[in-house]
């Protein structure tokens, strides 16, 4: 009786979606490199012209080409148009 119960109460937590992460595409000629800062750590991500990427699954700090600083929960839809981010 009580794995049955064990059972019902994790099933929903293995079958729940999985966070959506940001994506970013690339509207400019050129590569664009992306500062993010998730969970204490720093990464230069390059975005090639035209390309998009999957990012911050589970939050984070962007800081874009332009030096603008945008915090992002993950979900969120954003085009780089000439160093700067546009929010979707």
């Amino acid at each position: 009786m009580m794995a049955r119960f064990a059972a019902v109460l994790l099933i929903p937590l293995l079958v729940a979606p999985a966070a959506e992460a940001a994506s970013i595409t690339n509207t400019d000629p050129a590569a664009v490199v992306l500062v993010i800062t998730e969970s204490g750590q720093r990464v230069e991500v390059v975005v090639d012209a035209g390309a998009s990427e999957n990012l911050c699954a589970s939050g984070c700090f962007m800081t874009t080409p332009d030096g603008d600083r945008i915090g992002l929960d993950g979900g969120e839809t954003i085009d780089i148009v000439k160093g700067s981010a546009v929010v979707k």
